[in-house]
């Protein structure tokens, strides 16, 4: 860890006061980058998350070009599934696609155990490299939620209604909690492992469970997540839920012991604290804005500021969503200027 350490992105995490807002952009490692792009050209997404030094490289690109106050692990959430025994590719312009989907109790029970230290070595690496040699700021860590992770498992690739997911849920709930138990089990074991390398926050990424609605996740999802937190909580880092389109879920998040609530660009932080949401709130402008002109960027961008100190509580910025591939780094640099110095207390 270098000597000038910037750790206002935890304190902010932790609820106390800082001198400006914090921020960091999810999918902020690689996508729009030259640098990174041209990686692409030669190696794909596991090839280099393979390659300690390779990803420690690209993990830590946005921290210098954008000066943002966090870096996050380059890696994706399906990384950990092959060794669960799940064959997946990201298949480029489709996502991850999984040539074994789960269909039944049997797929379920054919499902192994994650070891991070044998199954995930090169993770673990890389963290280590970045929080010991080469970063000034935190490193966050991160996993997908059950829900996410077994709707690729189940659908065989990204959906948009998730119906065989659903459908295995309602009709086959015994299967539904024996797959959610043994993901909850790898969750822990690969985000404890992460921290113990030197991820200091992490984040849960339940990016698709907008898609249930409350009384659903409430029994199929709510257990399973309150328990995986519970069991992370003694590791004493910031813990962190996002999902997309989940305005209705905000208050069952905000029961979770968690930390932070990230907040997509359809609910605004006045409407989550009306709600009655009292946790550190992490968002959330809509990653398209960054296409605009400037003033639109500048306008919206300081909105969200101005609403966060009016509301008071801990705000960390981000993007409702990830960075798009074609938004401009200078874009984000700027975005990241704008923030620090209009927020300055």
């Amino acid at each position: 860890m270098t000597n000038n350490f910037n750790d206002t992105i935890l304190k902010a995490y932790n609820g106390e006061k800082t001198d400006y807002t914090p921020a960091w952009f999810m999918r902020q490692a690689g996508r729009s980058q030259q640098e990174y792009r041209k990686l692409k050209e030669k190696y794909s997404l596991f090839e280099i998350t393979h390659q300690p030094e390779l990803c420690a490289y690209v993990t830590r690109l946005p921290v210098e070009h954008y000066e943002v106050d966090a870096a996050i692990l380059y890696k994706d959430i399906m990384s950990p599934l092959p060794s669960l025994g799940i064959d997946v590719e990201i298949k480029k312009g489709i996502g991850p696609v999984i040539d074994n989907p789960i269909r039944n109790f049997q797929d379920v029970e054919r499902l192994g155990m994650i070891n991070p230290k044998t199954d995930v070595p090169y993770v673990l690496d890389t963290i280590r490299l970045l929080t010991e040699e080469q970063l000034n700021v935190p490193l966050i860590g991160f996993s997908g939620a059950p829900f996410t992770l077994a709707s690729y498992m189940i659908e065989g690739g990204p959906s948009k209604n998730y119906s065989k997911t659903k459908a295995l849920m309602y009709s086959q709930p015994d299967v539904w909690f024996t797959l959610m138990d043994k993901l909850a089990d790898m969750t822990v074991a690969y985000v404890k492992a992460q921290i113990d390398a030197g991820a200091r926050a992490v984040q849960i990424f339940d990016s698709w469970v907008g898609a249930l609605n409350a009384e659903d996740y409430r029994y199929y999802i709510k257990p399973v997540m309150n328990r995986i937190f519970t069991e992370l909580r003694p590791k004493n880092v910031p813990l962190i839920v996002f999902g997309v389109g989940a305005r209705h879920l905000l208050m069952e998040w905000n029961d979770l012991p968690i930390d932070v609530i990230g907040l997509d660009w359809r609910t605004s932080i006045r409407e989550a604290r009306e709600l009655g949401v009292t946790k550190v709130l992490q968002g959330n402008l809509d990653p398209t804005v960054l296409l605009a002109e400037w003033d639109t960027i500048e306008t919206k961008t300081k909105a969200i500021l101005d609403e966060s100190i009016e509301q008071q509580g801990a705000h960390v910025f981000n993007l409702g969503h990830g960075v798009t591939p074609d938004i401009k780094p200078e874009t984000l640099k700027r975005l990241t200027e704008l923030i620090h110095t209009y927020s300055k207390r």
